[in-house]
């Protein structure tokens, strides 16, 4: 059985950018919204300081985010296209998870889940934060 091909009809910029990641093979939605923000974030310092590029883009990523690292920056790439950070580096770094140990009362920073209370070895962790993605920083000229 064949199936007719239809021409695609014309979409405006979010959804071409959606569109060609999902050519790539990704499933980059999410990253692509997470990344469209921060290019509104960018841009809306970079005016406010009256500059007329954004140079870097620093992230900071906990490692219970649900983001892909990789996947965020190309999706920041491809944000970036036809506005004022179109040539910004884009950097990303993973921040530990804060967790708390229920059998030996120990503060912890996790690096990589799954993870065992570096006191005791124990596996009754609360997570405490490691959630966040933050801007951390935004070089403009």
């Amino acid at each position: 059985m064949t199936t007719a091909r239809h021409r695609r009809p014309a979409i405006g910029g979010a959804q071409r950018r959606q569109d060609e990641a999902g050519r790539q093979g990704e499933k980059t939605v999410h990253e692509l919204t997470l990344a469209e923000n921060v290019i509104a974030i960018a841009e809306a310092a970079a005016r406010r300081a009256g500059a007329r590029r954004v140079t870097r883009v620093r992230l900071a990523l906990g490692l219970l985010a649900h983001v892909e690292t990789d996947t965020l920056l190309y999706c920041c790439r491809l944000a970036a296209r036809d506005t004022l950070a179109a040539d910004a580096e884009f950097q990303a770094e993973r921040r530990p998870a804060q967790a708390h140990c229920g059998d030996c009362g120990r503060q912890a920073e996790l690096a990589a889940l799954p993870a065992r209370c570096p006191g005791c070895g124990g596996e009754n962790l609360d997570l405490r934060g490691g959630e966040e993605m933050k801007v951390v920083d935004i070089g403009i000229s």
